[in-house]
């Protein structure tokens, strides 16, 4: 992917040096590159988006976020069913490894189309907003990204560092497989327990100085992902998308900060944005100018 991020990075550059890094980056990047390794077609993956969106909505109470979305509820599952079929997806995908599980009888021509969605619910939204969490922390601490940009191997520690920081799946939810007492408190096996990861990622018990973004911190250890045989299958997968991204910007541009308010996106389990202007300057004026946009 690091090809794909170089070719965006420097068709946004070309554009101008002052951006929004939400649609430009965090939103494009991902949109690109994960469904062409789930598989899936050219067309309509803007409606990965708004899905995944409503999705993660659905996980918290039903309130005003969630009635927001259920005008495309049918319309989005639709599209989405749709592109589970074999016959939708290409055969160098995930998609086509998971329906050749279920030829080998590993798992149930049943299961199959659901363990594609899976990947097409989780898999989207929760990079976009990791991407836009490590952008966003990079902006506001321009001492941090003088660091990745003299070491950037560092690429993967700043991200885990923002999912850390920002925890962009604030909550979820765990089952309880026998009687577990927490905080004086037994919880009967069989119950749901919400867990909020963004407290446990910024616990002074465990964090020293937990407010900052600081890529001399060791991330390891953080819960964004989860933890245990639960944890988020596709966390590699999105590691691999943001060191891409940091790895071409960290080659071009000298300095980033912020060039206007940062806007929040709501949402019931995220912690997101809808806008994060930025501004930056190229480590050699004009070295993108002649890039045109991708297509």
């Amino acid at each position: 992917w690091a090809a794909d991020a170089e070719q965006l990075v420097d068709a946004v550059l070309a554009e101008g040096t002052e951006f929004d890094a939400v649609p430009a980056l965090a939103q494009a990047f991902p949109l690109r590159v994960f469904p062409d390794a789930v598989g899936l077609g050219p067309d309509g993956r803007e409606n990965l988006l708004p899905y995944g969106d409503h999705a993660f909505n659905a996980f918290g109470p039903s309130n005003d976020l969630v009635a927001k979305g259920e005008p495309r509820v049918a319309e989005l599952s639709a599209w989405v069913a749709a592109q589970c079929a074999r016959e939708a997806l290409t055969d160098d995908g995930f998609g086509a490894a998971i329906w050749a599980a279920a030829d080998r009888g590993d798992i149930t021509p049943q299961q199959a189309p659901l363990m594609v969605r899976s990947l097409l619910t989780a898999g989207v939204d929760t990079t976009v907003h990791g991407i836009s969490a490590v952008l966003y922390g990079l902006a506001s601490h321009p001492g941090e990204w003088d660091r990745l940009v003299a070491e950037p191997s560092l690429a993967r520690v700043a991200f885990d560092e923002a999912v850390r920081w920002e925890s962009p799946v604030q909550t979820f939810f765990r089952t309880t497989t026998t009687d577990v007492r927490i905080g004086g408190t037994v919880v009967p096996e069989g119950r749901k327990v919400l867990m909020f990861l963004a407290a446990a990622n910024r616990d002074p018990r465990r964090w020293q100085d937990p407010d900052r973004f600081d890529l001399t911190r060791d991330p390891s250890g953080h819960v964004g992902f989860g933890m245990g045989l639960h944890q988020c299958v596709g966390q590699h997968v999105a590691r691999l998308e943001a060191e891409a991204v940091l790895t071409a910007l960290a080659r071009r541009v000298r300095s980033i900060e912020l060039a206007g308010p940062v806007r929040r996106h709501h949402n019931n389990t995220l912690r997101a944005l809808d806008s994060l202007p930025i501004s930056v300057k190229l480590a050699q004026p004009g070295m993108a100018a002649a890039r045109p946009r991708p297509r």
